[in-house]
């Protein structure tokens, strides 16, 4: 079975998302949306069939999104078959939550790596 096929986003706290988003989209050329992010497309120029998208956005510090980690991101990687995948993780005893998102937006699940780091897991809808 597949396990992780590439990164989907990165994602982390700041003290002032729209401060230190601004930041990014001066000095780094990010294009930080209203909503806190930005999706760099890999359809691009340089890679005209590309097909799929990395999310990078922004998070208030107090945000519990990340919990029950105390890190300061999170990672999103990308996945073939996420429920076959979480099975697979509970069967070799990885932290597993059991709540799982379905949405247009594809199959999203959280694991908890070995020094407490929250993971995100998705699996994109088909056309991606």
């Amino acid at each position: 079975m597949k396990r992780v096929t590439g990164i989907g986003g990165i994602f982390f706290k700041a003290k002032d998302p729209k401060a230190l988003g601004a930041w990014y989209r001066t000095h780094l050329g990010i294009d930080v949306q209203p909503w806190g992010g930005a999706a760099f497309d890999w359809n691009t120029p340089d890679n005209p069939n590309g097909v799929g998208t990395t999310a990078w956005s922004l998070f208030p510090a107090e945000t519990k999104h990340f919990a029950p980690s105390t890190a300061p991101f999170m990672i999103n990687y990308r996945v073939a078959d996420l429920h076959g995948l979480l099975d697979a993780l509970r069967a070799e005893g990885v932290q597993v939550e059991d709540k799982v998102d379905e949405s247009e937006y594809g199959k999203f699940g959280w694991v908890i790596d070995p020094e407490g780091n929250k993971i995100e897991l998705w699996q994109p809808p088909e056309a991606q």
